[in-house]
């Protein structure tokens, strides 16, 4: 199975909390940082999650929120520190590169939110994401799926 969610980050359970209907998992990224994924106690099952267990954490670049101050009084438990990498922005919408530890994330955001934030290459920011907007993959899956490119065809006259 390829997917289109772009951050993919690459990690191993370190704990898994299992409560009557959800279960939180603390997954440790191969940069070192720990990601907090809340998923359906069922699916922590499915995957038989544990510590050692390698994983992958995946979240859509739509739910990954950008600060560029300290960030306090959220209830946000997933918060990585990098810097902007790269900025396309549209009329609309844009789409920042996050250089984070061991890793690379790309937000969706609104160009206004850029524009407010005064993003730009080299910009540190945090990145911010829910955990209940983190789910988790075991193996089985081939990563980003990228568009096929199309052959030349040449018609002979």
């Amino acid at each position: 199975m390829s997917l289109s969610i772009r951050n993919q980050l690459p990690g191993t359970v370190t704990t898994v909390t299992p409560g009557e209907a959800m279960a939180t998992v603390r997954v440790r990224l191969s940069g070192g940082q720990d990601v907090t994924a809340a998923i359906t106690r069922d699916a922590a099952d499915d995957l038989a999650l544990a510590p050692g267990t390698a994983v992958h954490a995946l979240v859509k670049s739509t739910e990954v929120s950008l600060a560029t101050g300290r960030v306090e009084g959220l209830s946000i438990r997933n918060r990585l520190p990098g810097t902007v990498t790269a900025l396309s922005t549209g009329a609309a919408m844009a789409s920042v590169q996050v250089a984070v530890e061991g890793a690379e994330l790309t937000a969706a955001i609104t160009r206004d939110a850029a524009d407010d934030l005064g993003l730009a290459v080299g910009a540190p920011v945090v990145a911010l994401v829910k955990s209940t907007e983190v789910s988790l993959a075991t193996g089985g899956y081939r990563g980003v799926s990228k568009p096929q490119r199309q052959q030349p065809t040449a018609t002979l006259v």
